[in-house]
């Protein structure tokens, strides 16, 4: 079970290589992986129906489920369980998501560049759909669901040069996410009610399970499950995903994902369709979407959209039966998901067919395909019949079963009798637009039929497989009825027990089969009527336009409170944040009568004391400041007083850390400032509200001391903190409290906050940089000599670094230098020998340091955050020393590789533990002797500190590139540009060259 998903995953993680070597063949691949699955699941079926191992043979046996624990303390965990209805689940994503991928490798085209991440991101639903319907944790449940809504967001928008397909993506993931979210609060709600997040135990007590929590918790789950499944009032999203390439449409929109609404409503339905707010929901905004779909799909000429509106239709249709509860609706509720998932797919399939082969899908235009094609017409025609409820068919036994539970549910009272006389009539206009797919897609219409390419053998293998399935379990069910059997059971027994079969003998649902066949023959003879009268009831109603109106007025409030909000002055910003940082949490200390100390004292030591002063001295300078950069040193201060603050406390950790920051702030805040006027308080209004900044600045500080005060005055309990250095010795293996907290006790946190760096770097380069991150910039030894600038030709960047370096090497001192390229590089007003030469003797110390921090950090202060931003300072020294081609030969490596590079280490700690039988990011201790080194003890957390230091190293060097090396460059060729548009004499300019020479490369 999970290797099936967790290889679902990962092949789909390398199929854009495996598309780079194959091309679209590599769809065979991929579809060999859902099929492997498919037939694993053959094999060990009666495991998960109860009857052993095996279809249909050995002795009753539970489910099977795998329980990996995630977060204990907040009921998190990693549950799986297959039983019946994930099997038969399965059966569609596994089953139909290989044949579909199967059909993939014929539909594209063989130079089609964007195939690799769309089969990546096929194959990878696939992995989310298979996932969703065997988690057994609700949380789990939901991380699959909106999987599932992201990946279907990338599918349906592969045509991204398409406004269509753009908005058709945003609009499907926009409805879905909405449902997703109402549905999040709904499990919730139900999981803090039971006391448990566990699906099978939330079911097993679903009895006991009552009240307006659980009452509300089932609507916003339904809501969901609606929403999923596109049932009125969100049905418009699913016609408007057809812009998504036929294969998406096959699969999403016919097999798999529509079918997560209608499977959580399957799920739920043994425990809870007793409640009162159930019935009226499912059967209500069923009907009305079977009904609506079906008389939408008659007024279609898109064959493609005929089947959108047809599978609206059928989702109502399906949520009706599946929700209805009771053993007779539960069996034909999972026949007839079986059976629309075999026709509708093989349907889209066709449709896939026609439009590759004969370039269009209106009916208007088709003509003849049937006699162009008589296979491919023969398989429309069999699935068709198959919708349609025609015997011998697995539509038509599907049917008959629902049928059958619902003139059951009839005989109960006047509502039963309405819903049934409702099912009818969709199910006729089910089996008119089943007859306009086949008239309109292969009949012919007039003298001139449309040209037809010969459809491919391996072209149309998937659409015919899945029709002889509808004919071989019309014929015979059995096997199916097996598989649906231990989901039935979960219901109170009735009399006789239902199954599925072909001939239920002369009953009532026999009769309504004949007056639904009769119905829709009568609709479709007379379409050109029926037309005509749709026509004239339309309605102005339309619930895409309505959708539309909603995000319209969403986008000119957003537009209006960005005007007046946005304004593009820093000072505002940060005025209304203070401000509200300010009043909330006042308002709040004074509403509550917040505790205060009852005890004072103005410090522990003098050292702190002075200290204080400083950090106070300091901001009182930088609101004084006239300067930017006076400004910033000012501020600078403040953070070094806080370090020598932390280090008096006896907290090295911390002070060495903050010490660093401050460091790194401080030249990145130098470095931004290059493209910064000099100096503050350009205009008059500035000097007019420096008090009222102060006083908002002083008053914040003032609020978060006693924010703090009062949070420690409040302490009831013992403080946590007291247990952390037995945990950290006992458990984490280190002495050293602080940095075992960040790489064990609290991993999580610090992987979240890495992730965040990592976010950040990539915010900084995108605001610098146009393409990449500056990775490839020509370094030193890679400029190459070039006449730059002569009769105002263009400069592009790969001349503007030549101009610079030879303008540089003019003045360069030493032609070849074995290290320290500034005297290459730089110009002597920029140079500095003195700090040349201790960056000589200063960086591969500091460097070696850097590594010492990281290694020692367990046990001594240090850990792989002090240790980046140790490495990250001396690339700023070497950087400031010889410029931005120095920058390039002391980190040849790319700074997004060192970011990727840290996550993958992290998250390869968090992960790896899973495996051996641990738990997300649980550490061992390992020890050993080796010869020299003698007794070592290692730790893995380790292994996860390496990783924040590669984090923290590529944060830094993002920061250099982007706000050092990029502007360096930009201000070179601006110089450049300007010198080229002044062109001197040709004699003067021969003389200004000099005499030829030979550049080293």
């Amino acid at each position: 079970m999970l290797l099936v998903l967790i290889a679902l995953f990962a092949v789909a993680g390398i199929a854009p290589l495996i598309f780079r070597l194959m091309g679209r063949s590599a769809f065979y691949v991929l579809a060999a992986v859902p099929a492997a699955g498919f037939i694993w699941l053959l094999m060990t079926f009666g495991a998960y129906t109860g009857t052993g191992q095996g279809l249909g043979s050995g002795q009753p046996n539970a489910p099977p489920s795998v329980v990996v624990p995630w977060i204990p303390q907040l009921q998190l965990e990693l549950a799986f369980r297959m039983d019946a209805l994930s099997a038969v689940l399965s059966i569609l994503v596994l089953g139909v998501g290989s044949l579909v991928l199967f059909y993939c490798a014929r539909y594209f085209k063989q130079d089609d560049a964007d195939v690799g991440p769309f089969g990546a991101h096929l194959l990878a639903f696939a992995g989310a759909m298979f996932g969703l319907v065997i988690a057994d944790d609700l949380i789990l449940l939901f991380i699959f669901w909106e999987l599932t809504t992201v990946l279907s967001y990338l599918l349906i928008g592969y045509s991204r040069h398409r406004l269509s397909a753009r908005r058709a993506a945003l609009q499907a993931l926009i409805v879905t996410t909405l449902g997703g979210l109402a549905m999040l609060v709904g499990l919730i709600l139900l999981g803090q009610s039971a006391g448990t997040y566990r699906m099978s135990d939330i079911l097993a007590r679903a009895d006991a399970l009552t009240g307006p929590m659980v009452e509300t918790a089932l609507v916003l789950i339904l809501v969901g499950a609606l929403s999923k499944s596109a049932l009125v009032p969100f049905h418009f999203w699913l016609p408007s995903a057809m812009a998504a390439p036929t294969p998406v449409s096959a699969y999403l929109h016919a097999a798999a994902m529509v079918k997560a609404g209608i499977y959580l409503v399957a799920r739920f339905a043994p425990g809870f369709s007793e409640h009162a707010v159930w019935a009226p929901i499912v059967l209500a905004f069923g009907l009305v979407t079977m009904i609506f779909g079906g008389w939408q799909a008659l007024r279609q000429h898109d064959l493609k959209l005929l089947l959108a509106y047809g599978t609206v239709s059928q989702l109502g249709f399906l949520t009706m039966v599946v929700g209805l509860g009771g053993r007779e609706a539960a069996l034909a509720g999972l026949g007839l998901l079986l059976a629309h998932g075999f026709f509708k797919a093989t349907l889209f399939l066709v449709v896939g067919i026609i439009d590759h082969q004969a370039g269009t899908r209106d009916i208007r235009k088709l003509c003849g395909i049937g006699r162009s094609a008589p296979l491919l017409a023969s398989v429309a025609v069999l699935a068709a019949a198959s919708m349609a409820g025609l015997p011998p068919l697995l539509g038509f036994v599907a049917k008959e079963s629902v049928l059958e539970a619902f003139v059951h549910h009839a005989e109960g009272g006047p509502s039963g009798a309405v819903v049934l006389a409702g099912m009818v009539l969709g199910s006729m206009l089910t089996f008119a637009y089943s007859a306009r797919f086949i008239w309109g897609g292969f009949a012919r219409k007039s003298a001139m039929p449309t040209p037809f390419k010969r459809v491919e053998p391996s072209f149309l293998f998937a659409p015919a497989l899945l029709a002889a399935a509808s004919v071989v379990f019309g014929l015979l069910p059995a096997p199916l009825d097996a598989a649906v059997q231990p989901y039935v059971s979960l219901f109170p027994p009735v009399e006789e027990t239902p199954h599925l079969l072909l001939w239920h003998g002369v009953t009532p649902a026999l009769f309504l089969s004949l007056a639904t066949i009769g119905g829709g023959l009568v609709l479709f003879l007379l379409r050109e009527r029926f037309e005509r009268l749709q026509t004239r009831m339309a309605t102005n109603i339309d619930a895409e336009q309505n959708y539309k109106f909603v995000i319209g007025v969403l986008d000119d409030v957003a537009v209006w409170l960005t005007g007046r909000t946005q304004r593009g002055s820093l000072a505002f910003y940060l005025f209304v944040i203070l401000t509200m940082a300010i009043l909330t949490p006042l308002s709040a200390l004074i509403l509550f009568n917040a505790p205060v100390p009852q005890e004072w004292y103005l410090a522990d030591s003098p050292a702190q004391l002075i200290a204080g002063v400083v950090v106070i001295l300091g901001a009182l300078a930088a609101l004084r400041a006239n300067k930017r950069f006076m400004a910033v040193i000012m501020v600078g201060l403040t953070g070094y007083g806080i370090a020598l603050i932390f280090a008096l406390q006896g907290a090295p950790d911390l002070a060495l850390t903050q010490l660093l920051v401050e460091t790194i702030v401080l030249v990145a805040f130098v470095l931004a400032l290059r493209s910064l006027p000099a100096r503050l308080w350009q205009r008059e209004t500035g000097r007019k509200y420096r008090v009222l900044r102060g006083v908002l600045g002083i008053s914040f500080g003032l609020v978060m001391a006693a924010i703090a005060m009062s949070a420690m005055a409040s302490r009831v309990a013992e403080p946590i903190s007291r247990s952390f250095p037995s945990l950290a010795y006992d458990d984490g293996g280190g002495a050293n409290i602080v940095n075992v907290t960040l790489v064990d006790i609290r991993a999580w946190d610090t992987f979240g906050e890495i992730s965040l760096l990592a976010i950040a770097a990539t915010g900084v380069a995108s605001l610098i940089f146009i393409r990449g991150r500056g990775d490839g910039r020509v370094r030193a030894d890679g400029v190459k000599s070039g006449t730059v600038g002569r009769n105002k030709e263009p400069i592009d960047a790969y001349g503007r670094e030549a101009a610079a370096l030879e303008l540089a090497k003019k003045f360069a001192s030493s032609a070849n230098d074995a290290w320290l390229v500034a005297g290459r590089t730089l110009a002597p007003e920029r140079r500095s020998i003195i700090f040349e030469v201790v960056t000589r003797l200063l960086f591969h110390s500091i460097i070696v340091f850097s590594v010492y921090l990281l290694i020692a950090g367990h046990n001594l202060p240090g850990g792989g955050f002090a240790g980046g931003l140790m490495a990250g300072l001396a690339l700023t020294i070497r950087y400031l020393a010889g410029g931005r081609f120095e920058l390039a030969e002391a980190t040849p490596v790319s700074a997004g590789l060192l970011l990727g590079g840290g996550l993958a280490t992290a998250a390869l700690t968090a992960i790896v533990p899973v495996f051996l039988g641990g738990q997300v990011f649980q550490s061992a201790i390992l020890e050993f002797t080796w010869p020299v080194f003698g007794d070592i003890k290692f730790v893995t957390s380790t292994i996860f500190d390496i990783g924040v230091y590669l984090v923290v190293v590529g944060l830094v060097l993002d920061v250099l590139r982007s706000l050092g090396s990029e502007i360096d460059e930009r201000s070179e060729g601006q110089t450049a540009t300007i010198d080229a548009g002044t062109p001197e004499p040709a004699a003067e300019q021969e003389e200004s060259r000099g005499p030829k020479e030979e550049v080293v490369p």
